[in-house]
């Protein structure tokens, strides 16, 4: 049980911290409502009129959400592979070249759909 100790003292303190945190900022933040503020975004603008249907997304939100998850997958791969680089050898090599010539793909996709290009 004493291994335990440490990380149920750390939780309580998270949580604690968390509360605290919850409570203080509802205590002494500011209490001015306005229009603005109980809007659904909250961000002091007025947003623009939707569509009820919700409208069309620009293909560019997704060519851009596409590119994040590119280069997020490939930097989750490339890590180990750097650690690991001397003991996988040709196999690891190749292996690795494929993989980025798979991302370059599709990169060169993004890039040809005007993804990188902003207005």
């Amino acid at each position: 049980m004493d291994l335990y100790v440490p990380i149920i003292v750390l939780g309580v303190l998270a949580f604690a911290f968390a509360a605290g945190s919850v409570a203080m900022a509802s205590l002494t933040g500011p209490k001015r409502w306005n229009r603005a503020r109980l809007d659904a975004y909250e961000c002091g603008i007025e947003p623009t009129p939707q569509p009820v249907g919700g409208g069309r997304f620009p293909i560019k939100y997704y060519l851009t959400a596409m590119l994040f998850i590119v280069f997020d997958i490939e930097i989750i791969f490339l890590y180990p592979w750097a650690v690991a680089f001397d003991r996988m050898g040709m196999f690891g090599l190749v292996e690795m070249v494929l993989f980025i010539v798979t991302v370059l793909v599709a990169y060169a996709y993004i890039w040809r759909r005007g993804g990188l290009e902003w207005d």
